[in-house]
């Protein structure tokens, strides 16, 4: 770490310290930050909690509730940032013919601000409050670099060779295995393998795997054709100066300094209150590769935040420390509600170590099954002599489909063990999901979107603010 480093990390915490004063004095900010791979379900996780925290009849478990006088949006403070779509995402949720959003390709913000009436003993003496809600909502691929930042182009390399072969990655595996690394460096050599790469990373997207990095592969976004985007993993070489390996060395550090560090260091630093969404159903849908796949990734992202070390993130955000952090198995509405305590249960001990990192660290956690919104309603198939619990919604399509999508066990330890050994399917059952699109809304005045625990969520997340 340079002096310039130093000096831009004191100015950064001034500047904080300034804006901590400024809050706890006036307005105080809650920043929330919501994070999740992909297909997690950030946008309408966002898109949805906003809509019940401004017409707030479905949401009985937000204690504050009663005590919030007006709620309304306001410009994102920070004037670099786009704002969330949250409009035009709310339309495509509750239009006459509703469908998902796109998902999150950018940064982007939100504020919700509340004006709050007193409590408590002295509530007569106090006037009214003003609390601002700030979200941050980014890409969830991009969060997969916090694995890389730890860790060498060589080390990084030989763990993506040991997945190649076991995730479909036989033709990049093939390309650089007829590519000389100690040649000298070539540019249309570098754009093949760094063309083939991705295509690769798509692919193990596409077949449920979690861990898919460096996550601006998938979207670049301005920094598409960017040096610092093509690079690909090549065996171990001597890698003498000029020479290909030496290249995609420097360019795999030039990534981790010049992209992953300043997207942390600009949008984690002033973090209060984080959820992590998980989207469980779908990696066990895929098998106990993804399922494994899946803890494991979580547990490189979430191991950033581990006490009694200093890493680079922690050296970044100085003495700030995330207050409250839930994880948030999604698409719950997938399931009957009697399978939802599995879900949940699944979901703890899918994250155990991160959980129990978390907890000593003095971060309040929890973790809860949910859905952002409601796409399903409950049913029962007949089977034989016997009724079993499914869902029924509509499809992309515009049928409606009713599905029994299995048994979750009790124990999740029938998942996670058979993932960590490597078996190639479960052996218990077979677990199916459906695609359902979103369902048509009739909303009454004052009610937000259907859910499930969203103000369970929020409770969590925001109620001690409120």
């Amino acid at each position: 770490m340079g002096i310039s480093d130093l000096a831009d990390g004191l100015t950064r915490r001034i500047d904080g310290l300034g804006s901590s004063v400024s809050e706890s004095l006036f307005e105080p900010v809650i920043r929330l930050g919501v994070t999740g791979l992909s297909r997690a379900g950030k946008t309408v996780f966002i898109t949805s909690l906003v809509a019940n925290l401004l017409d707030r009849g479905k949401m009985p478990a937000l204690t504050g509730q009663s005590r919030i006088r007006a709620a309304f949006l306001q410009p994102q403070p920070d004037d670099t940032l786009p704002r969330f779509a949250y409009e035009s995402h709310l339309a495509d949720l509750t239009g006459q013919d509703p469908q998902w959003p796109e998902g999150t390709g950018a940064v982007s913000q939100l504020r919700l601000s509340f004006r709050v009436a007193p409590s408590g003993m002295l509530a007569g003496m106090r006037g009214m409050r003003t609390v601002h809600l700030d979200i941050v909502d980014y890409p969830g691929e991009w969060l997969l670099d916090l694995g890389l930042m730890e860790k060498s182009y060589r080390q990084w390399a030989d763990e993506a060779f040991n997945r190649l072969a076991m995730r479909g990655g036989e033709a990049y595996l093939a390309l650089a295995r007829q590519t000389d690394p100690d040649q000298r460096h070539d540019e249309p050599v570098a754009d093949a393998l760094a063309r083939s790469f991705t295509q690769y990373l798509q692919a193990a997207k596409a077949a449920g795997f979690s861990d898919c990095s460096p996550g601006r592969f998938l979207l670049p976004g301005e920094k598409a054709g960017s040096p610092a985007l093509t690079f690909a993993p090549l065996p171990p070489a001597e890698a003498p100066r000029g020479s290909l390996a030496r290249e995609m060395e420097r360019r795999y550090d030039a990534y981790k300094r010049e992209i992953v560090r300043p997207f942390f260091r600009d949008h984690f630093a002033r973090i209060d209150r984080q959820v992590v969404l998980v989207d469980v159903l779908s990696a066990i849908h895929a098998g106990p590769a993804a399922l494994e796949d899946l803890r494991q990734t979580m547990a490189d992202i979430l191991g950033a935040f581990r006490p009694g070390r200093a890493s680079w993130l922690t050296s970044l955000i100085g003495g700030h420390r995330v207050e409250r952090i839930l994880f948030a198995a999604t698409k719950a509405d997938h399931l009957h509600h009697s399978q939802h305590a599995r879900l949940s249960q699944i979901m703890q001990a899918l994250l155990r170590e991160a959980k129990d990192r978390a907890d000593f660290a003095g971060a309040k956690t929890q973790a809860l099954a949910i859905a952002a919104l409601r796409a399903t309603t409950e049913a029962e198939i007949p089977q034989g002599d016997n009724m079993l619990p499914a869902v029924r919604g509509r499809l992309p399509d515009g049928r409606n489909v009713a599905l029994y999508p299995g048994e979750l066990p009790e124990d999740p330890a029938q998942l996670l063990s058979a993932a960590r050994r490597g078996r190639e399917d479960w052996l218990a059952g077979d677990y199916s999901i459906m695609n359902f699109a979103p369902a048509p809304l009739a909303l009454r005045p004052g009610d937000g979107p259907p859910h499930i625990r969203l103000d369970r969520a929020a409770e969590f997340l925001l109620g001690d603010r409120l």
